[in-house]
């Protein structure tokens, strides 16, 4: 038996899905310096310093890689770095560090409780955690605070 194709769903107003389209690509630029920050800080909680090597090897990238992002994070007013003593944060970094932990615990804690997997709700957190838009975390939260059965 042939099956048929699917119906084309209508296409949204060419400035909607533009904007849509386009606020993805912002993200995406955005993405690799919040994981920057949120690993330095991560880091620098819990081993005292965030060296480029260290940072490289967790975001499993090479050395050259990690030190063209933390000079980003430098350009971008996020991270200051001092010879021989690792990377660190300035105050606009740690805000961002705290506003995509915040964002990733959320994330991680509307997976749980929809019964995803520990391990598979911090790997997609990771991805989603960056695409979230604030009306959503706002839903998230509130879902959390309502009672289960």
């Amino acid at each position: 038996m042939a099956r048929r194709p699917a119906a084309p769903t209508e296409l949204p107003a060419e400035p909607t899905q533009a904007r849509r389209f386009g606020k993805t690509r912002s993200e995406l630029a955005s993405v690799v310096l919040e994981d920057y920050a949120e690993l330095i800080a991560d880091l620098l909680a819990n081993a005292g310093e965030a060296r480029p090597t260290d940072i490289a090897r967790r975001l499993g990238v090479s050395h050259a890689t990690a030190i063209n992002n933390i000079g980003r994070l430098k350009r971008e007013g996020l991270a200051t770095a001092r010879p021989y003593r690792g990377v660190f944060l300035t105050e606009a970094g740690e805000r961002l560090a705290s506003r995509v932990h915040t964002r990733h615990r959320l994330v991680v804690d509307v997976l749980l409780a929809l019964g995803v997997p520990r391990e598979a709700a911090e790997q997609d957190a990771e991805g989603i955690e960056h695409h979230v838009s604030e009306a959503t975390l706002h839903a998230f939260s509130r879902f959390l605070k309502q009672p289960r059965e």
